[in-house]
């Protein structure tokens, strides 16, 4: 293989096969059949990573899948890391455009079961169509730069769901609020990861409906004010 990155990769490709992982795109000539094989390289890359885990994944393996000779994978990844970091991008970047249309001032004028349907379903559904994102950001072997972009992802979301909670829970003092929010999003995870094990289809949406109702039931003590006292409070002591 020639050291030189193909004409038609795009820049952060371009940028990981040369070592260069700032993750600034170089201005590169693009082709829609380099784009095109990229593309078949990374779904295939998605497909190996949720079959085997990343750590056992190989650029053999991934070259399989996509029907191509490991030399033809190599014109436009050097290695599995590589292929990891261009398809851990894309998705953390699809990741955050889901968070924007969950995550609208709009939705926070919804009363809260509707709130909820707004912010569950998109995250939910990016999730399902995408299972290579789980597969890949908790692999125990993932490429630091991934796992820190995945972090930084995970305390953004974790902020949007703490001020969801202080605009329904205003007088919510912000220990309380950020120990409500940690909840919600914990158990929205474990939700996560029965509906994605579920079946697709009635027994799927019947998992997603259960997960709402848990959020739901305790969301609206809060957000009614209904709490007898606040969980950070100290006990009266009984006599």
């Amino acid at each position: 293989m020639s050291e030189d990155a193909p004409d038609d990769l795009p820049g952060a490709v371009a940028g990981a096969m040369s070592g260069d992982t700032s993750g600034e795109p170089k201005p590169r000539r693009r082709q829609a059949r380099g784009e095109r094989r990229i593309a078949q390289l990374l779904q295939a890359a998605a497909n190996v990573f949720c079959a085997n885990g990343y750590t056992a994944a190989s650029t053999n393996a991934i070259a399989r899948e996509a029907h191509v000779s490991p030399g033809t994978l190599y014109q436009y990844f050097p290695n599995k890391e590589a292929i990891a970091i261009e398809l851990g991008e894309r998705l953390l970047h699809e990741m955050r455009e889901a968070h924007g249309q969950a995550f609208t001032p709009e939705n926070l004028s919804l009363p809260l079961p509707a709130l909820l349907d707004a912010v569950v379903d998109p995250m939910i559904e990016f999730n399902c169509q995408n299972p290579a994102f789980l597969a890949l950001m908790h692999g125990s072997e993932v490429p630091g730069r991934i796992a820190e972009e995945h972090d930084a992802l995970h305390v953004s979301l974790l902020t949007r769901v703490q001020e969801v909670i202080a605009h329904y829970a205003p007088g919510l003092p912000a220990a309380d609020r950020a120990r409500v929010a940690g909840m919600a999003f914990a158990t929205f995870k474990g939700g996560l990861s029965l509906a994605l094990a579920a079946p697709e289809g009635p027994e799927r949406d019947a998992t997603i409906v259960e997960l709402k109702t848990v959020l739901l039931r305790y969301l609206t003590p809060v957000t009614e004010g209904a709490l007898a006292a606040s969980p950070s409070a100290t006990p009266t002591p009984t006599r």
